[in-house]
């Protein structure tokens, strides 16, 4: 089961874990002079990471997948420490917070109510 916080956010439905870039982050001197004629880079500490989960919530009713959404905005907007973040396959990240949740498109209607989503974690670098 993944987990946010030992919270299973996501598994209403189907949903993936993509890890974004990493290694050092690397900066011109151009970006940092103003001077597009300036040569050269450096680089400039390691990158923050994030992780993005993608997937769709789905409910038995509208209003349970409103309860579904609401719970990840809330903690998207919560300003509470970090978690931990699983992927239920054994891959954790300690010291993370969600920083955003996106639904996907409209509410789709059928045997079940399901919306598509993308949720953003990161460890900043504060």
């Amino acid at each position: 089961m993944s987990s946010f916080k030992g919270v299973d956010l996501f598994g209403s439905g189907p949903h993936r874990f993509e890890v974004g870039r990493q290694g050092r982050r690397v900066v011109t001197y151009a970006a940092v002079a103003g001077d597009p004629t300036a040569p050269g880079s450096f680089s400039a500490g390691d990158q923050e990471l994030r992780v993005t989960v993608r997937g769709r919530l789905a409910a038995a009713t509208g209003p349970a997948l409103w309860t579904l959404r609401d719970a990840i905005a809330a903690e998207a907007a919560s300003t509470s420490g970090a978690g931990t973040l699983a992927d239920g396959l054994g891959r954790t990240w300690a010291n993370v917070k969600l920083l955003s949740f996106t639904p996907d498109g409209p509410t789709d209607r059928g045997r079940e109510f399901s919306v598509g989503y993308t949720a953003e974690f990161g460890r900043l670098t504060e």
